[in-house]
């Protein structure tokens, strides 16, 4: 993992997170406990904050961004699907942004609300709790069910155990080939 402090500005990560060899955090990012940072994630506080909460799961290829002085603030049990990009937004707690999906400035994602993959969050947007939006630009698609809070849950667990596995378990080797 590549982590940089930049202008004074150093990265805190909390216990039990684990930072894929190839993700790179960069100046005030601060994250929380038992967080799954994947592959190739970049997540920058060079101008900016950006905070994200306990047992949330940054995926593979994950890009987040601050406005100079903004914050990008990431709640907890958050899942952000790969190739999601964020800049300076706000992700309530348990919500659920798709993969490849796009949240922009000054937008808010409720709590548990969930946004399908390749959508758009426009700028000062905001998607009530318990909602599921879509589409580019994202619009309502129907209400959260408690079956999508326990499968999502489900998955949110998976992520903080994935996490621990990692930490336990792996190590650099040689390939061996046939």
């Amino acid at each position: 993992m590549s982590i940089y402090e930049v202008n004074n500005r150093r990265p805190v990560i909390g216990r039990g997170t684990w930072i894929a060899p190839t993700a790179q955090i960069i100046g005030d990012v601060r994250i929380g406990d038992n967080c799954y940072i994947g592959y190739g994630a970049v997540i920058r506080g060079d101008y900016g904050t950006v905070i994200i909460g306990n047992g949330s799961a940054v995926e593979e290829m994950v890009m987040m961004h601050a406005r100079p002085g903004g914050l990008t603030d990431i709640g907890e049990s958050v899942t952000i699907g790969h190739m999601a990009m964020l800049h300076n937004c706000k992700l309530n707690n348990f919500c659920i942004v798709g993969m490849n999906s796009t949240v922009t400035d000054f937008s808010e994602v409720g709590e548990w609300a969930i946004i399908g993959e390749q959508s758009l969050v426009k700028r000062n947007q905001k998607v009530p709790a318990h909602k599921i939006y879509a589409g580019a630009p994202a619009v309502e698609k129907g209400d959260v069910q408690q079956k999508h809070m326990d499968e999502w849950g489900a998955a949110k667990k998976i992520y903080v155990a994935l996490a621990k596995l990692n930490i336990d378990t792996m190590k650099d080797v040689t390939a061996e080939y046939c």
